[in-house]
């Protein structure tokens, strides 16, 4: 009987404990982990409008993004494309999920038969009305270009706004992190670039449903617009708009380790003065020594950290 319980403790504490080994920084040698991802590419062209390449657009302002970022000596960035090849959008998500990122960050332009422009940031949830969800099916419509495309998403069907239900679960505790993101970014694209703001919006992409973390998709402006296409294809665009992106990246983990530090302080039991005779009663038993307490604080953030993850 002995075995029996024993056998089963042991497996969870193994799990317990690989499961706590992968939530330390230390995976990532302390640093904070963007993936930055650039939609489209290789024989995904994205849109077309008046002759420029969303692919290509995509690409530039994410370089620069990561060109910025990449400046910080505790921020690691990754891109799951460097330059014009296809990536099947469950391996761009897989890609953040392997690296234990700390965000996911997806750059598009989009495309309307309208005069539509300005820049708009997406958070994965289910459509709020027709446009979102148009916008959501152009997006998703590349994964008609993967290969074994009918196995890998049997379960999800671009043209049923029900099909995205299933698809906001995993999605769900990051959504708070995720929306602040992107709130970071429209105030960015609005206040300091001028550019007309189309707010922060949740629509189901497939590309921020395969991601375990905050994660938003951002649509730089609309390249059907004759003016914002031109911006948008130069090279004062690209670095405008990856400026506003790395800026709203930096500003947030700035505000994520503010807020960690505050919680900790206000959360750091604190332990009651020490009576005179047990001053003494101490100082006889280490010789007099302080003792150092460096490895027992270490020891409490990471617990701390822990008990906030669970």
């Amino acid at each position: 009987m002995k075995r029996f319980y024993i056998i089963p403790f042991i497996i969870l504490t193994y799990f317990l404990t690989s499961f706590s080994s992968n939530i330390t920084a230390d995976d990532n040698d302390g640093k904070f982990v963007v993936v930055l991802d650039a939609g489209h590419g290789g024989h995904d062209p994205g849109n077309l409008g008046n002759g420029y390449l969303e692919k290509n657009i995509a690409l530039k302002i994410v370089l620069k993004v990561g060109e910025i970022l990449e400046r910080n000596p505790n921020i690691k960035v990754i891109y799951t494309r460097k330059d014009d090849t296809f990536v099947d959008l469950y391996r761009r998500g897989e890609i953040a999920n392997k690296a234990n990122a700390d965000l996911f960050v997806s750059v598009h332009c989009d495309s309307h038969s309208s005069d539509a422009h300005g820049a708009g940031t997406f958070v994965l949830g289910l459509h709020a009305n027709k446009q979102n969800f148009e916008i959501a099916k152009k997006e998703n419509s590349v994964i008609y270009l993967e290969d074994n495309y009918e196995s890998r998403y049997a379960a999800y069907d671009i043209n049923s706004p029900e099909s995205i239900i299933g698809l906001t679960i995993m999605q769900e505790e990051f959504l708070d992190q995720s929306i602040n993101l992107a709130k970071l970014m429209q105030d960015n694209f609005s206040n300091k670039l001028k550019r007309t703001d189309r707010k922060v919006k949740q629509a189901g992409f497939i590309v921020l449903h395969q991601t375990f973390m905050p994660s938003v998709l951002v649509e730089t402006g609309f390249l059907t617009n004759k003016a914002e296409g031109a911006y948008l294809n130069s090279a004062k665009g690209h670095s405008e708009m990856g400026k506003a992106i790395a800026d709203a990246i930096l500003t947030y983990k700035g505000e994520m380790i503010s807020g960690t530090e505050e919680i900790a302080m206000n959360n750091t039991p604190v332990a009651p003065e020490p009576k005179q005779e047990e001053i003494k009663k101490s100082a006889a038993t280490t010789g007099g020594r302080s003792l150092n307490n460096s490895f027992w604080n270490k020891n409490l953030s990471r617990t701390y950290l822990r008990q906030c993850w669970w």
